[in-house]
């Protein structure tokens, strides 16, 4: 919203002293947040002033261009008196004509200035201005040409002419329509700065009568409020003043013609879209509809539009003539003809507007305050408003009928404690200041004991609630007033368990060397296509969002692999491919196809329509995914690096399994998008709950990883759900006793397979059991290999004697021998 100072004082008598830039810093804290402050004029340097056309002869030159030779009277301005020489390039005015003249000396918006020079055989002494070198519109091709009675020769253009006059852009907030108007722009700057406010809302209006122009509105609904009045003999041919057509300007609004600035005018000063009909081209009463099928309306912009049943029309006897709210249409605009104008004000229901705009892409200023809430009772004052200034301006007379069609809804009472905002604020607010703050804003405010019950006005249809009110005290107390305190916890709260264990997976990971990253959970089936799966992988069955951020990603992801690898590919694409990062998010999976019942606010859900709620929404299990790319250990001078293999997953998996109590083991897997003889499918007992190993060459092609990249991806949820209580670890004092096995065993027996029966077979003496060496060759047979265990046994109450650890020995390899056909090396 763009405010002209002068147009605000109009309403706010503001002390004289009051700068711009303090008035919009006070509107700012008030909630109109300053988006742009300007000074138009601000540089243009006089003198300026008006002249009266003496003589004017045309004098056609060498190059086919034909000047005017002037002769301007410009009174006493000069300093002698006499007329003034000027040369003019425009011929879009005649002798008599009031013009406005720069003389020598001045300066011009640009930094452009003006002497008396030698042009055409002529000494010219200024210049005739146009509407663009005075700053006051787009017109060049010819120059300004004012109302003969507007003043002397000699006058000062610039105040005439209110070429000087700063703005203030404000961003409005979309709760706050009100402040799209002069209206209440000024009421908050009286507000602000505790100044007398005058509401030009406030005029006598005749009452409605039978005589005015007939309205039939069939959708109460969408339009409440319906006025009309007609004013007749208005003549088409009247300028817009000056002063009027400046204003319209400086708001952002082009000046067209008088009728329709006037109506724009109004709008900007009461916040009520106006509209005005060719009354000689109306046929029957106007009705207020909803649109039937395929029904078309040009509209004002010359778009022939094909119309929903959902957009309500004003219509007459010939079909649609305009948008309700939005545009009104070709057949019966204003143009240089009209002489009958007849004026429409209503209010229109908010939703309807914004859909049907939306609905068309067509913005227009009258949809953008329809859409946010327009005062309910300002149609008859701006009807008239509109009608008296037509008169005034462009003749005629105003017509006795008045048409008021339907009334505007009761006002809203909100009843609050009278210390309620300080309560809520924390400021020292007494109950006669919240009574005085809530008069200010235009409530009607009574008191009842400690209660007070405010009737809200009819320009602000954002106040629904008591906290709404609070609001509204403290924005005027200040804000910036409002105690910052540290509010104390509560004894006996913080991290639920599953928090804590969560944390425990995030310093498990961050301490193995694992960053954790955030991914968008959205994909397109092309994400899924570079992992590999297959057309029947259950992973491929996607929720689809109804309005996806972009359009190449419109499904909820089932895994979080894709955006890990993306994120390792970016990486590796800006040079550093040694990698390893880890996520934990939720994948979205879903289940049948029962849509979400649409359920009430005004009370808690029955446990029937709970269940069905429940039952439409997918499955969201909390899942870890890591990946592993590059080198896992640098070389340096301390030796040789190691790339990240397969193996660097399963482990990532194993700590973080151990670090909440859970024992998992692995079995291999084929599984994409992993490697078919390096993968490894995880099981919790005999559930499996996710895989690790290397991806596929193709996936990592397909992502632009480095080759062998290692992932994994587990049901986190399971095993947080199995994650056993957090003790403390025990310590023997004992000493340990070390027992090396290398058993033989067949290519197809796996390490794991192996290790679990050693495990199995040690009993509880048993401590811990790691692989270290895997051997095949000539020595131990073809399709044979030799894994090489290091066992250690510990008891908490004493030291184990040799016959207990040969014992421990000989079980496990025999339970190994039985399973397996073991050999000990």
């Amino acid at each position: 919203m763009r405010a002209p100072v002068s147009w605000i004082r109009e309403y706010a008598d503001l002390p004289a002293d009051v700068s711009t830039q303090a008035l919009a810093d006070r509107l700012t804290a008030l909630g109109l947040k300053l988006e742009a402050l300007e000074r138009p004029g601000e540089d243009l340097v006089g003198p300026l002033v008006l002249g009266r056309v003496l003589s004017a002869e045309d004098e056609p030159q060498k190059n086919g261009k034909v000047i005017r030779w002037c002769s301007v009277d410009v009174g006493g301005a000069n300093g002698t008196g006499e007329p003034q020489g000027i040369v003019c390039g425009a011929h879009n005015f005649a002798v008599g004509d009031l013009v406005v003249v720069v003389l020598p000396g001045a300066t011009l918006p640009g930094g452009f200035e003006i002497s008396a020079r030698k042009t055409y055989g002529h000494v010219s002494a200024g210049m005739i201005c146009s509407a663009r070198e005075l700053g006051l519109g787009e017109d060049h091709d010819g120059i300004i040409v004012l109302p003969s009675d507007l003043g002397q020769p000699g006058d000062d253009a610039i105040e005439l002419l209110a070429i000087r006059d700063d703005v203030i852009e404000m961003e409005i907030n979309p709760d706050r329509a009100y402040a799209l108007s002069l209206r209440g722009v000024a009421r908050e700057a009286a507000l602000g700065l505790g100044a007398p406010f005058t509401d030009p809302a406030q005029r006598p209006t005749p009452p409605a009568n039978d005589d005015g122009y007939p309205v039939v509105v069939e959708d109460p609904p969408g339009c409440p409020v319906f006025v009309t009045r007609t004013v007749t003999g208005f003549d088409p041919s009247a300028p817009t003043p000056p002063w009027l057509a400046r204003r319209v300007q400086l708001a952002g609004m082009r000046p067209i013609s008088l009728a329709v600035d006037v109506t724009n005018y109004v709008m900007l000063e009461l916040g009520q879209p106006i509209h005005g009909y060719d009354g000689d081209k109306l046929t029957g009463p106007i009705r207020v509809r909803r649109a039937r099928r395929d029904e078309h309306l040009t509209t004002l912009d010359g778009v022939d539009r094909t119309l929903s049943v959902e957009d309500l029309l004003i219509c007459d006897d010939s079909g649609p003539i305009g948008l309700a709210g939005v545009m009104g249409g070709e057949t019966t605009e204003l143009s240089g003809t009209t002489s009958r104008v007849v004026i429409e004000a209503a209010h229109f229901d908010p939703v309807s507007i914004f859909r049907t705009q939306r609905r068309h892409k067509l913005p227009s200023e009258a949809s953008k305050r329809f859409e946010r809430g327009v005062d309910p009772r300002l149609p008859q004052a701006a009807a008239d408003r509109v009608a008296e200034l037509l008169v005034r301006l462009g003749g005629g007379t105003v017509e006795p009928g008045v048409t008021v069609v339907g009334e505007a809804p009761e006002p809203v009472t909100i009843t609050i404690d009278t210390d309620l905002p300080e309560r809520i604020t924390g400021m020292p607010i007494t109950a006669e200041t919240t009574v005085a703050h809530l008069r200010a804003v235009g409530c009607e405010v009574t008191l009842d004991g400690d209660r007070l019950h405010a009737v809200v006005p009819s320009w602000r249809p954002d106040l629904t609630d008591p906290f709404d009110l609070v609001e509204e005290v403290a924005r005027i107390v200040g804000y910036e007033d409002i105690p910052s305190v540290l509010p104390a916890a509560p004894g006996g709260r913080g991290l639920t368990a599953s928090q804590l264990l969560r944390r425990k997976v995030g310093r498990t990971l961050a301490g193995a060397g694992f960053v954790e990253v955030v991914s968008f959970p959205f994909v397109g089936s092309s994400a899924y296509d570079a992992l590999r799966l297959p057309a029947d992988d259950p992973r491929r069955e996607s929720l689809r969002l109804a309005n996806p951020l972009s359009n190449e990603q419109p499904l909820m992801t089932t895994t979080l692999l894709p955006g890990l690898l993306e994120t390792g590919a970016r990486n590796a694409g800006r040079g550093q491919p040694d990698v390893a990062l880890f996520e934990t998010a939720t994948v979205t999976r879903p289940r049948g196809s029962q849509p979400a019942p649409i359920l009430p606010v005004d009370r808690r859900p029955t446990p029937g329509e709970w269940d069905d709620l429940q039952k439409a929404l997918p499955d969201q299990p909390l899942h870890l995914a890591l990946l592993a790319c590059g080198d896992r250990e640098r070389a340096g001078w301390w030796g040789p690096g190691r790339p990240a293999t397969w193996s660097d997953a399963v482990q990532a998996v194993r700590d973080v399994a151990q670090a909440l109590g859970v024992e998992v083991h692995v079995r291999s897997a084929a599984v994409a998008p992993w490697h078919p003889g390096r993968c490894a499918e995880v099981l919790l007992g005999e559930e499996p709950i996710g895989h690790a190993g290397e991806l596929h060459p193709k996936v990592c092609q397909a992502f632009g990883l480095p080759a062998r990249s290692a992932a994994a991806e587990v049901d986190l949820d399971a095993l947080l759900q199995h994650a056993a209580a957090v003790r403390s670890p025990e310590f023997s004092t004992f000493p340990v006793a070390k027992i090396d096995l290398a058993l033989v065993v067949g290519e197809d027996v796996t390490a794991e397979e192996l290790r679990g029966t050693l495990v199995e077979g040690a009993g509880e003496l048993l401590e811990s059991v790691r692989l270290f060496d895997v051997y095949t060759g000539e020595q131990v047979g073809a399709g044979r290999r030799s894994l090489a265990f290091a066992l250690r046994l510990r008891a908490p109450d004493r030291t184990l004697t040799d016959e207990e650890v040969a014992a421990v020995r000989a079980s496990a390899v025999a339970l190994a021998e039985e399973r397996h056909g073991a050999v000990l090396r």
